[in-house]
């Protein structure tokens, strides 16, 4: 403040004799002097230099109002596969391992039990039975029909035939169940191993066996999931849900990572509430993302809503204690000769963020957005250099 105090007294002198001898003055330019501000900051022409300043505007665009939620990347039900063996059996053959890839159609586990050869061996006895019992069906039938055969020989017959058939049938859905090819077993192909294939193309979540050990109808061999239908399910606190809609927008990345921003949007929204008085909403993503595997946590914000609000970029928004900042160009001057920038750093409020743009609004109503020549770039060593200058205890 000493060179704004000698400053002001020179300009009084100056006036002083220019009044005291009956001068008239018009105008006196005092270079290297200007308007002492505390929310200003001044840069040399070597500062200038160094600093990388950028230029641009504050300007109105749509940002939406955002909820934070946590979540999980998840698959539909229909896409996590368990592999059982309906009829038991031991394990004869696995080279599986969680992660593993694998393709529809490709061989999982084989199966082994004596049964199977006894199953098949049904089925080809009900078949060779089948000609003897429908031909004795028929000639009773006709006996009966002639009134020279009893009625209680014909309804046996028929109840043999029938019954076979039954068992033709029982044990073909049976084999077919197991693994085994009927018409493979009637060309006389008979074997005490089934080999279980996988019906999706995806990946092995887990295997809970091993070669040799015995597994039962209700035991899970592995679990297998298809990543091609991944989605987003997030956890929404019932207070909210009536701010949650179909086809919302929902940006999301890793939990505890400083990840891009991922998207997706809301597809589903649960019907009903937790335990933890929370409800489920599902996002689909906008895009493939390869390298995420269901069950890891995320960090999401859907976008509950939209506005048109005045913004500014990321960067040109600093912070310094518990309040926010802008800067703006006041223009080129001469001081002692060489050139001077001036900046004014202007309080705003800060709202929602989107895109890289984050709204603001000016505390000073007396302040037009227009006229506003924003720092777009370089607004933290700005916000430095007037922090540094005031700890000095000189002007900025």
């Amino acid at each position: 403040m000493k060179k704004y105090i000698i400053n002001s007294l020179f300009t009084l002198l100056v006036l002083g004799i220019a009044t005291s001898c009956g001068s008239k003055v018009d105008s006196i330019e005092i270079q290297g002097d200007h308007e002492e501000n505390e929310s200003r900051v001044e840069l040399s022409q070597a500062q200038f230099d160094v600093t990388g300043i950028e230029l641009g505007k504050l300007e109105f665009r749509e940002i939406g109002s955002e909820l934070m939620v946590n979540g999980v990347i998840d698959v539909p039900p229909q896409n996590n596969i368990s592999i059982t063996m309906p009829y038991g059996g031991f394990v004869k053959n696995t080279t599986l391992l969680p992660g593993d890839e694998v393709k529809k159609g490709q061989l999982l586990v084989t199966i082994e039990n004596p049964e199977f050869i006894q199953f098949q061996q049904d089925y080809l006895e009900s078949l060779a039975n089948s000609s003897y019992l429908k031909s004795e069906y028929e000639r009773q039938e006709k006996l009966y029909s002639e009134q020279v055969a009893s009625g209680k020989t014909f309804e046996e017959s028929k109840s043999n035939f029938l019954a076979n058939e039954a068992r033709i049938r029982t044990s073909k859905a049976k084999l077919t169940m197991i693994g085994f090819d009927p018409e493979k077993v009637e060309s006389g192909e008979i074997k005490s191993v089934v080999n279980i294939y996988s019906p999706v193309a995806g990946a092995v979540l887990d295997v809970y066996t091993n070669i040799g050990k015995y597994v039962n109808p209700q035991d899970v061999i592995m679990d297998l999931t298809n990543s091609d239908d991944l989605h987003v399910e997030l956890s929404v606190y019932e207070n909210d849900i009536p701010k949650i809609k179909k086809d919302q927008r929902i940006k999301f990345n890793l939990a505890n990572t400083n990840d891009e921003w991922r998207e997706a949007h809301v597809f589903l929204v649960g019907k009903g509430v937790r335990k933890d008085r929370s409800v489920t909403v599902h996002g689909h993503f906008d895009s493939k993302n390869t390298d995420l595997l269901p069950g890891m946590y995320v960090t999401a914000k859907i976008e509950t809503a939209s506005e048109e609000v005045l913004v500014a970029p990321d960067d040109a928004v600093v912070r310094f204690g518990e309040k926010h900042f802008i800067f703006s160009y006041l223009g080129q001057r001469d001081e002692n000769g060489e050139p001077a920038y001036d900046y004014e750093m202007i309080e705003v409020e800060m709202g929602n963020k989107e895109d890289g743009f984050t709204q603001v609004t000016l505390l000073d109503s007396s302040l037009v957005y227009q006229d506003i020549k924003l720092v777009t770039k370089g607004a933290f060593t700005l916000l430095s250099k007037a922090k540094n200058s005031e700890e000095e205890g000189g002007h900025h």
